[in-house]
């Protein structure tokens, strides 16, 4: 009782306080009423567009939650000098806004593999598979065959478009991967990661998918090691053991590559230098790997090694966008999700500004008249934002209000992570920790862990519905709380990509596929492979350890 009146009392002095935070125009009721009016009117005006999509732009910010979005937007702001709460983010004028439910066929909560499966192919699966419908099962090759399920990447390709994928992870990883490639394993991106029982039964890997499954224009990320033979040396660490090559096959897919390409102006390359002197206008295919793994964090890039995802996304568009027949592009900011799962909500926010900044080129460079621009998140992560904080506190700073142990805490903190230390039931004091700002330079301080409620190495994801925001030809299709496979569906209505053509056509719709399911008294879902599904089940849950 003693702690709640506590609170009681230092929440009612915070809101006198805080009564003098605002500015002189927001004091006065008309300020508010006309920009209501304003935004009134823009959506009244507004007019639908239905053309069909030549381009179809799709961004996709991995583990970028609600709570994401909203820090990223205050960050922006705060780092333009602003109280940061009314900025807005280039993907908060996006005008159509819905939701998707981001769970996967198996488990409540699901990974970036099974959502990217959702919203490229169409078609939910399990945890861990990509490119795979919910027939396969985690890890079991023999399972894969005959249920792969293609992406509107490839349907795109199919009708003559160009198509590319940029990421800031490598290009092997789950969502690059859910564009190209059938594995019952996420994880499979090299032959060495492979059981060898999966390579008798006749599954490759997804390094070998990417170059042979679908003729991709545009491949930017990072990946490299999983491309060249056993200790091949890295050209940019050649002194570092783990950055070495690592197939077993002795293949080098790079120049593999590179001959599947001959007679056309292709272009590898590894670095800026050679990244930059690569003429989009002469330029029939590029692929572009930076790093032997993931690319580095914004933060940390090394802007004369490694080009940044404002520069790869201008790259990949002036490359495609010569199609006459338009393109297909997905651009991934896949290290906001890392940066979470490492408890660094700092690097995550970075990892965000840097994706929005993305998202303006793109829109920069093509026009809204025939371009769909898509703007989704594949899951989120377990991030909340508490405490009564002060209009214009740091976002990356602590609330004014202590917790009932008389100790601060963070505005941004983790309901599970690496942060969760409790030393003799106590949580650590972080009165005299900065987590703004580091020793060094006043650099911001993106290698501060928030503290977390439960103790797991990595965090896990969470399982709520993602906003899914759009512009341009049918964006009005992306409204309403959604399954999330049916983004690729309304995506390739608008492009006339896929199955479905009346959008150009004036064809019917195509038959629908029914699929009957016998529910028991209790309402659960009953499968004639129960014990397939439960092993499925088991190896998902050992999958989690993996989902970095």
């Amino acid at each position: 009782m003693e702690s709640t009146r506590r609170s009681f009392l230092a929440l009612f002095l915070l809101v006198v306080l805080g009564s003098s935070i605002a500015t002189v125009e927001e004091e006065n009721s008309e300020f508010w009423r006309s920009q209501a009016r304003k935004t009134l009117q823009a959506a009244l005006d507004r007019k639908l567009n239905t053309n069909v999509a030549r381009n179809i732009l799709f961004f996709l910010g991995d583990g970028m939650g609600l709570t994401t979005l909203t820090a990223a937007r205050i960050l922006k702001g705060q780092l333009e000098n602003q109280p940061g709460e009314e900025t807005v983010m280039t993907m908060d004028t996006f005008p159509n806004v819905g939701l998707a439910k981001t769970y996967s066929v198996d488990f409540q909560v699901a990974d970036s593999a099974a959502t990217a499966t959702a919203y490229l192919c169409g078609v939910k699966t399990n945890l861990n598979i990509v490119g795979v419908n919910a027939a396969g099962r985690n890890g079991v090759c023999r399972t894969q065959k005959g249920n792969e399920v293609t992406s509107i990447l490839k349907w795109a390709k199919d009708a003559g478009k160009s198509v590319g994928i940029v990421t800031t992870t490598r290009v092997q990883h789950a969502t690059p991967a859910g564009s190209y490639a059938h594995s019952a394993s996420r994880t499979w991106y090299c032959d060495a990661d492979m059981p060898e029982s999966a390579k008798r039964d006749g599954c490759t890997d997804i390094s070998f998918q990417l170059i042979n499954n679908t003729d991709i224009d545009v491949i930017i990320g990072g990946g490299r090691k999983y491309m060249t033979p056993t200790g091949t040396k890295d050209p940019e660490y050649p002194t570092d053991f783990f950055s070495n090559g690592e197939r077993k096959d002795g293949r080098d897919l790079i120049k593999e590559w590179q001959n599947l390409k001959t007679g056309k102006v292709a272009h590898y390359v590894w670095n800026k230098a050679d990244f930059d002197a690569v003429d989009p206008e002469t330029t029939d295919y590029l692929m572009a790997l930076f790093e032997p793994g993931d690319l580095r964090y914004e933060e940390e890039r090394d802007p004369s090694m490694d080009p940044s995802i404002v520069e790869t996304t201008e790259k990949a568009i002036r490359i495609l966008q010569k199609n006459p027949k338009g393109f297909f592009l997905l651009v991934e900011g896949g290290r906001i999700d890392q940066a979470h799962h490492a408890g660094r909500a700092s690097m995550a926010l970075h990892e965000a500004v840097a994706f929005d900044r993305a998202i303006a080129k793109g829109l920069e460079l093509t026009e809204e008249h025939e371009t769909l621009t898509v703007v989704m998140a594949d899951h989120s992560q377990p991030l909340t934002f508490n405490g009564f904080p002060f209009r214009g506190n740091s976002i990356l700073g602590k609330s004014p209000l202590w917790a009932g142990d008389m100790l601060p805490y963070t505005t941004l903190m983790y309901g599970n992570g690496p942060g969760h230390k409790i030393v003799n039931g106590t949580r650590p004091d972080i009165r005299n920790v900065d987590t703004k700002f580091s020793m060094l330079d006043l650099l911001p301080c993106s290698n501060y862990i928030q503290q977390a409620a439960v103790p797991v190495d990595t965090t896990t994801h969470s399982g709520e519905d993602v906003a899914v925001l759009a512009r341009g030809p049918m964006a009005h299709l992306f409204q309403g709380v959604n399954e999330q496979n049916y983004i690729a569906h309304a995506m390739g209505y608008a492009a006339c990509v896929g199955a479905d053509l009346r959008h150009c056509e004036g064809q019917t719709a195509p038959p629908l596929v029914h699929t009957t399911l016998k529910y028991n008294k209790n309402g659960a879902g009953a499968v004639s492979a129960s014990a397939a599904l439960l092993g499925s089940l088991l190896s998902g849950l050992l999958a989690i350890t993996i989902l970095m």
